[in-house]
């Protein structure tokens, strides 16, 4: 095979993966947390044993989905950060955007974040809770590269970025799922309560020089 036949055969498997996860979030639209294998085999038009050889088993087909979801997520993120140019406007707009993600999309949320009613009971289930921590760990890891890149926060910089990427994603994640399940308060109040428990030493901070500021 040459390197052109190759180039093609990695085209189409991976346009192949790309309509495989597509059907994939369908079903986890539909069903949320109770996403099955077989569900998505038959969304997709194939049989198990070809969503297998795409994605080695659940786990392998779940990091896939967290991956897509999680990257756009960011991306959203990292946008709202350099939206505006006032910081309590960048912040609240970043609080916005996660809860705007989770609440646009709470099937997708609870699927990637709490697990199944029945995890064990064969097919059913993907049991993505116990996954979410490596997922809000590449969140807090990517927030406190954007803040050790954009705030001068002293000698200690890298750690104190590190433990507020940490904690703001921490925050964000309580506080939205809880509201996300009881809605106490409109998401407005919510972004502007979390923005003044966040304002204090974030507020005093000073932009790294030559960086677009936080």
């Amino acid at each position: 095979m040459d390197t052109g036949q190759r180039q093609d055969q990695r085209t189409a498997t991976e346009r192949r993966r790309k309509e495989l996860l597509e059907a994939a979030d369908r079903v986890v639209l539909r069903d949320g947390p109770e996403a099955s294998m077989n569900a998505i085999a038959a969304e997709a038009g194939i049989t198990k044993p070809i969503l297998y050889r795409h994605f080695g088993d659940k786990s392998g087909l779940y990091r896939a989905l967290a991956q897509r979801h999680t990257d756009a997520l960011l991306g959203a993120l990292r946008a709202a950060l350099d939206s505006g140019n006032d910081r309590r406007d960048r912040v609240e707009a970043t609080l916005h955007a996660y809860l705007a993600a989770i609440e646009s999309r709470p099937q997708v949320y609870r699927f990637l974040m709490h697990p199944a009613e029945a995890p064990g009971d064969g097919d059913k289930g993907f049991d993505g809770g116990r996954h979410s921590s490596s997922l809000l760990r590449r969140m807090g890891e990517d927030l406190a590269e954007v803040i050790a890149e954009r705030l001068d926060l002293g000698p200690q910089s890298q750690d104190l970025a590190r433990v507020w990427g940490h904690g703001i994603v921490g925050m964000m994640h309580a506080a939205g799922d809880w509201w996300l399940g009881e809605r106490p308060v409109p998401r407005d109040q919510l972004v502007s309560h979390l923005a003044d428990l966040l304002w204090g030493r974030l507020a005093a901070a000073g932009d790294r020089a030559g960086s677009p500021g936080l």
